[in-house]
């Protein structure tokens, strides 16, 4: 697919029920549960401080998602942004839609005066290499009961 053919737009309350199959074959490490979906997604939305994007095809399909934080540091002086997750339809992976996604959340991190963007991947590693970033630190995880 052309990526002419999808448009980057942030996400609308009535795209959730499209996101949801997306997220759910994105999570590795937790089963995602729909009903925590569904109150998590009409909290996000329109949520200052917070990038919620869809990939939409010309046809209106939802193909691709990212979700997205700024947050005030120390460290850099100011904020940063963090890209929470991001997803590709499977089927539609390497046709430039994470690119534009991550285009997107560029301008809009830069926008808000973040000197970098950061994010943790475990399975995308040449993807985000081909996009400039670069490798600089180790994700550490603790789960919580």
């Amino acid at each position: 697919m052309p990526e002419q053919d999808v448009r980057i737009r942030p996400a609308r309350l009535e795209d959730g029920e499209h996101v949801w199959p997306l997220a759910e074959a994105f999570a590795m490490s937790f089963t995602p549960e729909r009903a925590a979906f569904d109150a998590t997604w009409k909290q996000l939305v329109d949520v200052p401080d917070t990038l919620l994007l869809v990939a939409e095809t010309a046809d209106g399909r939802i193909v691709g998602y990212l979700l997205g934080n700024c947050h005030l540091t120390f460290l850099a002086n100011g904020p940063v942004a963090w890209v929470e997750e991001i997803m590709v339809d499977p089927d539609l992976r390497q046709s430039g839609i994470g690119r534009l996604l991550m285009d997107h959340a560029e301008r809009w991190a830069q926008a808000a005066g973040a000197p970098y963007i950061a994010l943790a991947s475990r399975r995308a590693g040449p993807f985000y290499l081909a996009l400039g970033y670069e490798d600089s630190a180790v994700f550490y995880r603790k789960t919580l009961a």
